[in-house]
């Protein structure tokens, strides 16, 4: 496929995982080689058109800032597919708890998968509930498909509620639609809240400043795929390291600011 084929196959492929999106990114970015300006258009194309995915904005930012972009990119991939989030995350879950989760997540359902000890409480925020529910019972998982309208009942009953973010921000993260409700229910009932994270999320100020602008629409934002969280309603934040208190994760913020990735949307 043709390299910018392939970018627009990118730019398409909304319904992609996080680390989907970055590996075909990296296919594409490759064929540009030594042709820096394309390579700056090409990442400006594939973050403009995929706004909510903290992974590719990170991958885009340091394969801008590297003085090796051929380099950087396969080592960016190296990272983000090698990321031990789910693992580290399998580990720490309560034994015999009550999870309760929102839609299909990708770092989540990896660690969940592992931990037939659970009874997983899964809140259908955008139509992929029964799926997982299914997909975790073939690993020998409990799993309870929940009514969007149960959402604050599923939030309150659980021991622990995990809610996974695209990208993290120093005080806020983006995560599907429902997670500020869930994570709001949950702090009232005392009910502790996980976020997940993982390579490629954690992003400082100005990278979170230009993602937040495009992700999250002026207009009618109740109509949005995606909503930001406040962190002050998150206990931890699951990533590489483990899980850890807020503060400690944030330190392990490592993408580099590319302000050129905001400098207008092409394609």
């Amino acid at each position: 496929m043709h390299p910018i084929e392939r970018l627009r196959y990118v730019a398409r492929a909304s319904g992609a995982s996080q680390e989907a999106l970055v590996v075909e990114t990296a296919r594409a970015l490759a064929a540009f080689g030594s042709d820096a300006q394309g390579l700056v258009t090409a990442c400006r194309r594939i973050v403009s058109r995929q706004p909510t995915s903290g992974p590719l904005l990170w991958f885009a930012a340091r394969v801008l800032t590297a003085g090796d972009p051929r380099r950087e990119i396969h080592e960016a991939v190296e990272a983000l597919t090698g990321d031990p989030t789910a693992v580290e995350l399998g580990h720490a879950l309560p034994e015999d708890a009550t999870v309760a989760v929102l839609g299909w997540p990708d770092v989540a359902g990896a660690a969940l998968v592992r931990r037939g000890d659970l009874e997983v409480l899964v809140v259908d925020v955008a139509g992929e509930a029964a799926g997982f529910v299914a997909r975790l019972g073939r690993a020998g998982v409990d799993a309870v498909d929940v009514p969007l309208g149960g959402l604050g009942a599923a939030a309150a009953g659980a021991d622990l509620v995990l809610l996974e973010a695209s990208a993290v921000g120093p005080t806020e993260a983006l995560a599907v639609s429902g997670s500020r409700a869930a994570a709001a229910v949950a702090r009232a009932a005392g009910v502790p809240v996980w976020l997940v994270g993982g390579v490629g999320r954690l992003l400082p100020q100005r990278m979170w400043d230009g993602l937040r602008r495009r992700a999250v629409p002026a207009d009618d934002p109740w109509d949005a795929d995606d909503e930001v969280v406040p962190l002050a309603l998150v206990d931890r934040i699951a990533g590489p390291a483990g899980v850890e208190a807020v503060a400690d994760a944030l330190r392990r913020t490592d993408c580099p600011v590319a302000p050129e990735l905001f400098k207008g949307d092409v394609f």
